[in-house]
This record gives structure tokens, C-alpha cells and sequence, in this order.
């Protein structure tokens, strides 16, 4: 019963990081950044990218919640405020639309592994969801849901070109709204349950 617990915890941890990074969204970028790269040196770049996406995930899972802490915000309102930017990434996804957002600091920065790493894989609202996910289920079972989404992730982008053709672009497009669909529901679940929490 306490197995059946814990796979439960982790599924429901691991569904809502795995939607935030949306690896497929990071497959045209990833493929047109290493156009000119041997299978080898992409094959390096995916490892890479994803080692920047774990790193700052990991640092924020860990320190996130003491961070709260010295900032006196409660989970609820962190929930709140998670549910709110979550919605709003879920609607751009399924919706296809983009909020206007800085983008010169991403233009800026040359590697493709740490664009993709950050904020592609690992951007605000995985970060915000570790930290949230951290506190509801606690960070032993969020740490092993955001090592199975990253290296879900890494598989992805190590075999981007198959994924390609396999699924087509219309089939990446198709991935990236059921994505976004399960993210506003999840995005819906964090905010309601921080407003019961406060009232």
C-alpha cells in the first residue's frame, strides 16, 4: 500500500514537470541550433543542456523552500501565484500564442546547450512548480519525478531527428497542446488549492 502511495505521489509530480518542460517544443530549436553539428557533438549538446535544466532545478528544489521561508510567502500563496503563471504558459501552448516577454538575454547567449538547458527545459514555471511540488509531496519524491521528466527530456532531444520523423511537425505541434491542456488543469488544481488553504 505504502509502494502504491509513493508511485502515486511521483506520478503526480512527475505529470506536471514533464508538461512544463515540454521537450518537444525544444526539438525545432535544438535541431536548427546543432544543423551543422555531427550526431556526436548534438548528442554531447543534449547531455549538456539537460545537465544546465538539472543543475538549476535541483538548486531551487533543494534552497526554494527555505527561500519562502527568509521571504515570509506561504505555500498558498505560492500556489496562487504558480497556479496564475502556469495558466498562463498552458494557454500559450495550447492556444499557440506567445506573450510578449524579454528575449534579448536569450539572443545573447551563444551556446545551444544552456538556451535549451535554461529557460527552454528549465525556465519559471518548473522551477516554481518544484517548489510547490516540493512542498505538497515533499522533495525526496519531487527530486525522483524531476529526474525521470529530465531524463525523459534527454531522450527526447538525444533522438530529436527520430521524433521527428516519426511524429512530424504536426504530431510535435499535437504533443505540445495536449501538454498545455494538462498544465492548465494542473495550473487550476495549485491555485484552488492554495485559495482553501488561505480562506
Amino acid at each position: 500500500m505504502a509502494d502504491l502511495i509513493l508511485l502515486d505521489a511521483i506520478l503526480k509530480a512527475f505529470i506536471p514537470l514533464f508538461a512544463i518542460m515540454d521537450p518537444f517544443i525544444s526539438v525545432p530549436v535544438f535541431l536548427s541550433l546543432t544543423r551543422k553539428d555531427t550526431q556526436e557533438k548534438k548528442n554531447l549538446i543534449a547531455a549538456e543542456a539537460v545537465g544546465i535544466a538539472a543543475f538549476l532545478l535541483f538548486v531551487f528544489l533543494i534552497f526554494g523552500q527555505g527561500l519562502l521561508s527568509a521571504l515570509g510567502i506561504s505555500i498558498a500563496s505560492m500556489q496562487i501565484a504558480g497556479g496564475i503563471l502556469l495558466g498562463i504558459m498552458g494557454l500559450e501552448l495550447v492556444l499557440g500564442i506567445s506573450f510578449p516577454r524579454e528575449k534579448d538575454k536569450i539572443k545573447r547567449v551563444p551556446p545551444a546547450a544552456l538556451i535549451i538547458g535554461t529557460p527552454l527545459i528549465t525556465g519559471p514555471g518548473v522551477i516554481t512548480t518544484a517548489i510547490l511540488l516540493a512542498g505538497e509531496y515533499g522533495a525526496l519524491t519531487t527530486a525522483i519525478a524531476a529526474v525521470l521528466a529530465l531524463s525523459l527530456s534527454w531522450l527526447v532531444l538525444r533522438y530529436s531527428h527520430l521524433v521527428t520523423k516519426l511524429i512530424g511537425e504536426t504530431g510535435s505541434e499535437l504533443l505540445s497542446r495536449i501538454m498545455g491542456l494538462l498544465l492548465v488543469a494542473v495550473a487550476a488544481e495549485f491555485a484552488l488549492t492554495g485559495l482553501k488553504a488561505l480562506f
